[in-house]
C-alpha cells in the first residue's frame, strides 16, 4: 500500500472516527490520543514523520489562538472579586502540590513546579470547545470561561517563568524577545489593516493565522512551546478588535474554530504515537488511578467550595462548574512531554499522568447532562393577511 494513500486514511480516520465516537460520550481528543497510541505499535515509522508533525502544530497553535480570542478582558473585570479569589486559592494549591513533589518525589524545583502546572491546570480550549454539548445556563457557562482562562493566563505566566528561570540570562533574553513580540505584534495587525486588508477583502482570517503560527514559532524557539506565542496573537487580536473589528468578529473567531477542528486532532494523534511502551506498564496504571483518587476530590472540593460559599450559588450549580472545570488533557500533555525530554521524567510516572488526564477529561461527558433536543424548529408563521378596514372597524377613506 502507497504511502499516499495510507496517509489518505489516515486522516479520514481521525476526522470521522472520533467524531463517530462522541455518541457514546467518548471526547474525540481522548479517542485521536488513543488512536496514535494503537498505531505506533503496528506502525512505528508515523512517529518521526515531518507531516504529521507539522499538522500537529497547526493543531496546539490554532488551538491557543481561539483560546487568546476567546479572552474578553470586560467579563473577566465583571467578576474580578471571584476570580482573584480563584487565582489565589489556585497559587496556593500550586505551590502546595509543587512542595509535596519536591519534598516525596525527590524532584528539584523546576520540576515540581511544572509537575503541579500539569496537575492542576485545567484546559481552556478544550473545557469552551465541550461546553456546547452539555445543558448549562449563561451564567455558569460565564463563570466555567472565564475561571479557566483567568487559570490558563496564571499557568502561561509560571510555565514561562519556571522553564527559563534555571539561568537568569537566559530568562531576560527571553524576557526582552517576548516584550518585543507583544510590542511588534500589534504594530503587524495594525499594518496589515491598513495596507493588505482593504484591498484584499476577506483575508482577515488567514492573517491571524499567519501572525499565531508566526509567533508560535517565536516562543518554541525561547523554549516555552508553541502555545504561549499562539494565545498571545490571539489575545491582541482580541485587544484590538475596536480598532480593527474585522480581524477578531464572530465569523473569524468561528473560521478559526473550524481551523483548530480539523488540525486539532493530528496534535492528540502525534502526542498518543510518542508515548513509550514504558509508559504503558501496570506501575504506570496505578500512578494514574492513584493521581486521580487524590487529586481529583480534592480538585472538585475546592472549586465547588468556592463557589457555594464565597459566591452564593447553589449546592448543584457550584458541582456542575466544578466538574466542567476538571480536564486538563491539553496542559497535561504538553507539560508531561516537557519533563519527559527535558527532565528525565520516568516513564511510569508520564504514563500516570497521561492516563489521569484521560480520566478528569472524560468526567464531564459521563456526569454533566447533555444538551440534546430531537423537537423540530418551529417553523415561521406566515404574515397575517391585512384586515379589510371595514372589517377591522375603521370606516374606509372616502
Amino acid at each position: 500500500m502507497s504511502h499516499d494513500l495510507i496517509y489518505l486514511l489516515l486522516i479520514c480516520a481521525l476526522l470521522i472516527v472520533p467524531r463517530a465516537l462522541q455518541r457514546f460520550r467518548l471526547p474525540s481528543q481522548l479517542t485521536c490520543f488513543g488512536f496514535g497510541i494503537v498505531l505506533i505499535l503496528a506502525w512505528p515509522t508515523v512517529q518521526h514523520n515531518d507531516a504529521v508533525h507539522l499538522l500537529a502544530t497547526f493543531g496546539i497553535a490554532s488551538l491557543f489562538l481561539y483560546a487568546g480570542l476567546e479572552v474578553d478582558l470586560r467579563q473577566l473585570q465583571q467578576g474580578l472579586r471571584p476570580l482573584l479569589t480563584y487565582i489565589g486559592v489556585r497559587v496556593f494549591t500550586l505551590v502546595l502540590v509543587a512542595g509535596l513533589a519536591w519534598q516525596f518525589l525527590g524532584l528539584a524545583w523546576q520540576p515540581a513546579a511544572l509537575l503541579a502546572l500539569a496537575l492542576l491546570t485545567s484546559s481552556t480550549g478544550f473545557i469552551v470547545d465541550s461546553l456546547d454539548r452539555f445543558d448549562m445556563s449563561a451564567d455558569e457557562r460565564f463563570w466555567v470561561t472565564n475561571q479557566s482562562i483567568a487559570g490558563e493566563l496564571l499557568a502561561l505566566a509560571a510555565m514561562f517563568v519556571v522553564l527559563q528561570a534555571a539561568d537568569p540570562l537566559q530568562l531576560a533574553g527571553s524576557t526582552t524577545v517576548l516584550l518585543a513580540m507583544v510590542v511588534a505584534i500589534p504594530l503587524l495587525y495594525l499594518a496589515l489593516g491598513r495596507w493588505i486588508t482593504p484591498h484584499a477583502p476577506g483575508s482577515e482570517f488567514s492573517l491571524l493565522v499567519m501572525v499565531g503560527l508566526g509567533a508560535a514559532y517565536v516562543t518554541d524557539k525561547l523554549g516555552v512551546e508553541y502555545l504561549l506565542g499562539a494565545f498571545i496573537a490571539g489575545l491582541i487580536a482580541r485587544l484590538l478588535r475596536p480598532r480593527l473589528p474585522a480581524l477578531a468578529s464572530e465569523h473569524n473567531l468561528h473560521a478559526v474554530k473550524l481551523f483548530s477542528s480539523f488540525f486539532v486532532p493530528f496534535y492528540f494523534f502525534a502526542n498518543g504515537a510518542k508515548v513509550p511502551t514504558g509508559a504503558l506498564t501496570w506501575e504506570a496504571l496505578l500512578i494514574g488511578l492513584g493521581l486521580t483518587a487524590v487529586l481529583l476530590p480534592a480538585r472538585l472540593g475546592v472549586v465547588w467550595a468556592q463557589r457555594r460559599w464565597l459566591c452564593g450559588d447553589s449546592a448543584h450549580s457550584s458541582l456542575r462548574i466544578a466538574v466542567s472545570l476538571m480536564p486538563t488533557l491539553i496542559f497535561t500533555l504538553v507539560l508531561a512531554t516537557i519533563l519527559r525530554e527535558r527532565f528525565a521524567l520516568s516513564d511510569a510516572l508520564f504514563g500516570g499522568l497521561l492516563l489521569y488526564a484521560a480520566l478528569n477529561t472524560l468526567l464531564p461527558s459521563l456526569v454533566l447532562r447533555t444538551a440534546f433536543d430531537i423537537a423540530p424548529m418551529p417553523l415561521e408563521e406566515a404574515p397575517a393577511a391585512p384586515v379589510p378596514p371595514a372589517e377591522a372597524g375603521v370606516r374606509p377613506p372616502l
